[in-house]
């Protein structure tokens, strides 16, 4: 039994059940309404420590900063689902009661540790509340309730923007060859010939009658010059467009289906494929 002097001390302690395996850390503390004596606390189970779980103080004891539980850690785990909001409901305490084999905050059960057995020998006393009025109860742990949440998972399918490429424009220079007809010309030498006129007599005996003489030409020619020049013939540039393809996405969701048991076909009438 746990004192009230321990209360604060096991408020946010370790919790370990039976075999010493650690459960999770302790929530609140319960005080009787009638003793004003700790009956209570609850101790964070379930994934990641998010369900609190109840568990009766009379057989717990405080070793260090560890409160040591009588019951398996499945045992807590499973207990009925009471909401922690600072107190029991006299409905809630009878199905705790029931649960844990105890009656009246008393131990009288015949459960060995870590068995599911909560025959109580002693009393035959019938503790059910007539006032709960919830049509079933919820035997599968502390995370539903008289009803049962189903949920299902969908695709949720966007886009991100990733490299997927490079292009590069790169200019190099190849060398051609290139044939270009150009026209040139050149002087060449002929001999001319002229009688003697009445025009030209003159200047045939201008000169010494007989005498030896030298004419010179000088013939001209033209000859090829290359050069080369570079010029603009063509803007080049790289530049995007957008492309939209229609594209399939494949994944495995999670659906939750009910099925029952003992539940009469007429009764289930157009449910009765959520066995599928």
């Amino acid at each position: 039994m746990i004192s009230n002097e321990q209360v604060q001390r096991i408020i946010g302690s370790n919790a370990q059940d039976d075999s010493g395996s650690k459960l999770g850390k302790v929530g609140q503390v319960y005080l009787d309404d009638q003793t004003n004596e700790p009956a209570w606390a609850t101790v964070n189970t379930g994934l990641f420590g998010n369900s609190e779980s109840f568990v009766p103080l009379a057989q717990a004891s405080v070793d260090g900063d560890t409160l040591r539980l009588p019951y398996s850690k499945d045992k807590i785990k499973d207990a009925p689902n009471v909401a922690a909001d600072g107190h029991i409901e006299p409905h809630e305490e009878a199905d705790l009661y029931r649960y844990y084999g105890l009656q009246s905050g008393t131990e009288t059960s015949t459960e060995t540790t870590g068995t599911r057995d909560t025959t109580d020998t002693t009393d035959t006393t019938d503790t059910t509340d007539t006032t709960d009025t919830t049509v079933g109860h919820d035997t599968s742990g502390p995370t539903t309730d008289n009803a049962m949440t189903l949920s299902e998972e969908r695709l949720k399918v966007g886009t991100e923007t990733r490299e997927a490429g490079r292009a590069r424009l790169r200019k190099y220079v190849v060398t051609e060859q290139e044939t270009v007809t150009v026209p040139v010309t050149r002087e060449e030498v002929r001999i001319e010939r002229e009688p003697i006129t009445d025009a030209n007599i003159g200047d045939a005996t201008a000169g010494p009658a007989i005498s030896e003489e030298e004419h010179e030409v000088v013939l001209r020619e033209e000859r090829r010059v290359v050069t080369t020049e570079a010029v603009p013939v063509e803007r080049v540039k790289l530049g995007t467009e957008t492309v939209t393809e229609e594209t399939e996405v494949t994944e495995q969701v999670r659906k939750e289906r009910i099925e029952t048991d003992g539940v009469d076909t007429d009764v289930r009438g157009a449910r009765s494929d959520e066995r599928r």
